[in-house]
């Protein structure tokens, strides 16, 4: 190509080509994986989507906890990606309860698997939703407690070229230099072994608000959504989530928190620290289906047009995917990381126009009634993060 003298208009496209490429290397360095080009890539200024219309095809798919493999098996059980990890949902819409972060070793290859197929998805129809669960917040507040060995190793991973990529950028005179996401983290940390603290100091930069994981990943997620007649939620909805703050304003405030946009020190809106906090709750997953509070979900769903169950995480459900309340209560967290207790993967359907939600998965591999299954009463299995917020130990900069 012949480039004039005072044409300079393919000399300004190149600073910004040359960090496109960049942002590509280091992508696939940290995750091996190549992302298509975002068909979105205003989605980060504009309002995140609280309702959605029924969907012809709704799959949900409860917590992951750092398991790739798991999370690969979840999607193939419902006929969402192919044997080469290729979108062949077609117009299919899927929500991913939360919880990707913690007790496994590939959270960071999670999000950016999640991050393709959402391209992938978009590009013949398909939606994919994620969700903020009590281990995205914890992260983001600096609550390390079930991070994993190989899971600091991972950060520490990604540090290293993130900073190989903020080196390459620099090269270029006319690209701004980029931040440093380190800045303020101290070196050491009083209880961690000098061999975790490059990990932990990267954990930190990539998580806390406005970090580069945090920012890019997690602020897109939502912490509650409805869509046709359920509303999905990580732990739980009581009526006073609903009247205040309400279900929009949740999610842009979690989201601007995440952000960093009242600084990378500031706490996490107050209805995602208690214990009745919609990230926390387990009044509607209790270890009995019969002990599940009815009464107050009926009050919740009452106050939401159209809603007729509610859909949740959170709280292991060793004998699979269950109803509670004559199925307006969801159980979809089937313990399935290797981190928790190497559940069967277990998704659930809800096609529009059926009456009644199925499971898809476990040891049978056959469609399940989720009616059915509460008839088995299977208990839940509460992990050692039950006390949630009131015993937090944080490595904090």
């Amino acid at each position: 190509m012949e480039v004039h003298k005072g044409d300079d208009s393919l000399c300004k496209q190149i600073p910004a080509m040359l960090s496109s490429f960049v942002d590509t290397f280091v992508d696939f360095s940290v995750s091996g994986l190549f992302l298509l080009p975002d068909p979105n890539p205003h989605s980060h200024s504009t309002p995140l989507q609280t309702r959605y219309p029924a969907a012809d095809r709704l799959i949900a798919v409860g917590d992951v906890h750092g398991d790739f493999e798991k999370t690969r098996q979840s999607l193939r059980l419902a006929g969402l990606v192919d044997e080469s990890d290729k979108w062949i949902g077609g117009s299919t819409m899927v929500v991913q309860i939360g919880d990707v972060l913690d007790r496994g070793d590939n959270e960071i290859k999670i999000l950016y698997y999640i991050e393709k197929l959402k391209r992938e998805a978009a590009r013949s129809g398909g939606t994919i939703i994620s969700m903020n669960g009590n281990h995205e917040i914890m992260n983001v507040e600096g609550d390390f407690r079930f991070v994993t060995k190989k899971g600091v190793k991972e950060f520490e991973n990604w540090a290293e070229w993130y900073r190989v990529g903020n080196q390459m950028k620099t090269l270029c005179e006319n690209l701004e230099n980029p931040e440093d996401p380190f800045e303020g983290i101290p070196m050491g940390f009083r209880k961690v072994r000098k061999e975790y603290c490059d990990g932990f100091r990267a954990r930190i930069a990539a998580l806390r608000p406005s970090g580069p994981i945090s920012a890019r990943f997690l602020s897109q997620n939502v912490t509650v959504v409805v869509v046709g007649e359920s509303v999905f939620v990580h732990g739980g909805l009581l009526p006073e989530h609903v009247a205040k703050p309400g279900l929009e304003e949740m999610n842009e405030e979690v989201r601007n928190w995440i952000n960093g946009w009242k600084g990378k020190e500031a706490p996490s809106p107050s209805y995602c620290r208690s214990r009745d906090a919609v990230v926390w709750l387990r009044r509607f997953s209790h270890e009995a289906a019969e002990m599940c509070d009815c009464s107050t979900l009926e009050h919740v769903l009452a106050t939401i047009p159209g809603a007729k169950r509610m859909i949740m995480g959170h709280t292991i459900q060793q004998t699979g995917i269950n109803g509670a309340c004559e199925g307006r209560a969801i159980r979809i967290d089937v313990g399935m990381s290797k981190g928790c207790i190497n559940g069967q993967p277990e998704v659930l359907e809800i096609i529009h126009g059926n009456s009644e939600p199925r499971i898809l998965g476990g040891n049978s591999g056959e469609y399940k009634s989720v009616v059915a299954n509460q008839r088995r009463r299977g208990l839940g299995l509460v992990l050692p993060d039950q006390h949630g917020p009131n015993r937090q130990v944080r490595v904090k900069a």
